[in-house]
């Protein structure tokens, strides 16, 4: 995304995955492995998970829940994680916090859970973000509209959900500059609004189009 006072420059991003040498085989590994693991691990597990498994509008949206479901049979737990939104954090700090706090909490409180060995292990992996410009800009919004029909699940993803904790605030590139370099603040906050977790990337392209095409005869 380019400055507000100017049009929107939509990127795509790749990512670069690593497999870090940290890894847990129980609940209490786990909680010590997001304490060392690196900010690109946090995201490669929560945010990114969301990007990797666009095509899916049920079950659990984050690697560490889906393990503690499938590995752990800790189905409480695994729900616990599940529930943290990923658009209500500013940062991976933040969000690596309540992850550990909810762990240790529920390994406090059921100490023979924590040591219990899982099915298989967890290998905390990292993702190295590249982006590149795709050559398509925006400078009103019928621009706007007409290039979301063309853009790909990496680019949308990127633009409408990891952007939120690059911008460090609750809204993701398309409110942001839709609402303060149109100034169609109203349209802003319903696409911020546009639910992440119940629509495929696919889905939400037309959710996004069905808001915009209003505004357009107006």
């Amino acid at each position: 995304m380019t400055d507000t006072a100017g049009p929107f420059e939509f990127l795509t991003a790749s990512y670069l995955v690593r497999i870090l040498e940290i890894k847990a085989l129980n609940l209490a590994e786990l909680a010590e492995g997001l304490d060392k693991c690196s900010d690109a691990s946090i995201f490669y597990h929560t945010v990114q998970s969301l990007g990797r498994h666009h095509f899916l509008t049920q079950g659990f949206p984050n690697d560490f829940a889906q393990w503690i479901l499938a590995a752990c049979n800790r189905a409480e737990l695994a729900e616990q994680l599940a529930i943290l939104d990923v658009r209500e954090y500013t940062s991976l700090a933040a969000l690596r916090a309540d992850l550990r706090r909810i762990i240790e909490d529920y390994c406090r409180e059921r100490p023979l859970f924590a040591t219990q060995q899982a099915f298989e292990e967890f290998p905390f992996c990292e993702a190295v973000e590249v982006t590149t410009p795709l050559g398509i800009q925006a400078s009103s919004l019928r621009e706007f509209y007409e290039a979301l029909a063309k853009l790909s699940h990496a680019s949308l993803h990127y633009h409408f959900i990891s952007s939120r904790l690059r911008l460090h605030l609750q809204t993701n590139d398309f409110s942001y500059w839709v609402g303060n370099c149109l100034g169609l603040k109203s349209l802003a906050s319903r696409i911020n609004n546009v639910d992440i977790y119940t629509n495929s990337l696919d889905q939400l392209r037309s959710l996004l189009a069905n808001l915009i095409e209003p505004e357009l005869n107006t």
